[in-house]
């Protein structure tokens, strides 16, 4: 281990001139380390427990890595490679675990920054036919996904409930931080809760088949658009059934939020439209607004956590917090 905390395998990798190529540019989440390589990226599970995520075993590692493969292949099979071992032979760094094994990492094929969804939406290269071409790959991908039975279960309001009410206790105590003063809060729980009430409204969604192993966290920094033929949506989520097994309407909510933060509000809307008339989703509309108050708070949350780490810096602080103040005022235009 490094005096900064990062393991010695990641800093031989991360040095170059090894299996990922010459430059190697290390980037690190609150659950990963990734290695950016000329061709290749390298995702390594730090060993961490959040509650909702517990890596902390090589064994748990190697299980989400294999998972984490196996869910992303479903959308990206050409991108999604293999699980490696990971092994250190003379202080240096293998991806053939030899000299002895250290960890696991999915290997992924590099895809290029230009087609980078949040790059084409900025530059307003995200227009109705960018949409349609996503419905065009969303809509048999829900139609294969696995559902029925367990997965089902997901979908009834005890256990959605789960999910959402997670969210207001998480941020109770950051009342007054990030745009989440007490009336919003208020406001926020108050119709979740009411919503979630009505139970036969999910059951109807579950009798309707709509229950699936979704992607979970489908928005556009987790899609790479090379062309209309070529639509990458990766990083789906694996370490927890329950943020992934889920209605699907809560998959495109989490989209067309995200579609309305960038002010794409009349995209957002063709997307659902798209969407309902393809997938013959005729009550996907009267959830719709449910998972978005959802998606957008959890998006709020996040800054505000981001916002409260202590290693951030001021302007990171500074730029999280206003983030989430749009999230959260965003969430309340949902709410009717």
């Amino acid at each position: 281990m490094s005096a900064t905390g990062v393991p010695d395998f990641i800093t031989s990798l991360a040095q170059g001139g090894g299996p990922l190529g010459a430059a190697v540019n290390l980037i690190q989440t609150h659950i990963s380390y990734v290695l950016v390589g000329e061709k290749r990226v390298l995702k390594v599970k730090k060993p961490v427990d959040f509650g909702f995520l517990d890596f902390t075993t090589l064994e748990k590692r190697d299980f989400f890595c294999h998972e984490e493969l196996r869910l992303n292949r479903r959308l990206c099979p050409d991108i999604y490679l293999d699980v490696v071992a990971i092994g250190m032979d003379g202080g240096r760094a293998n991806l053939e675990g030899r000299g002895g094994l250290v960890d696991y990492g999915v290997m992924m094929r590099r895809m290029p920054e230009e087609g980078m969804m949040p790059r084409l939406i900025k530059a307003g290269r995200v227009d109705e036919n960018t949409v349609d071409a996503l419905v065009d790959r969303l809509v048999p991908f829900y139609e294969q996904a696995a559902g029925g039975g367990e997965i089902a279960g997901f979908g009834r309001a005890e256990s959605v409930a789960v999910n959402v009410i997670e969210n207001f206790d998480q941020t109770r105590e950051m009342i007054g931080e990030g745009g989440l003063d007490r009336r919003r809060f208020d406001r926020l729980e108050t119709w979740s809760r009411d919503f979630l009430a009505r139970e036969e409204v999910f059951a109807a969604r579950i009798d309707a088949g709509r229950i699936r192993e979704c992607h979970g966290d489908l928005y556009s920094a987790n899609i790479c658009i090379q062309d209309l033929k070529n639509i990458h949506i990766f990083d789906c989520i694996e370490f927890n059934r329950r943020f992934r097994c889920c209605d699907v309407a809560s998959d495109i909510a989490f989209l067309a939020m995200d579609l309305d933060f960038h002010g794409l509000s009349g995209l957002s809307a063709r997307l659902v439209e798209t969407f309902a008339r393809r997938s013959g989703d005729g009550g996907l509309s009267e959830v719709l607004p449910f998972y978005k108050v959802y998606r957008a708070y959890v998006r709020g949350k996040i800054g505000l956590f981001t916002a409260a780490a202590p290693e951030v810096d001021e302007r990171t602080r500074q730029e999280s917090l206003a983030a989430a103040a749009r999230y959260f005022e965003l969430a309340e235009s949902y709410v009717s």
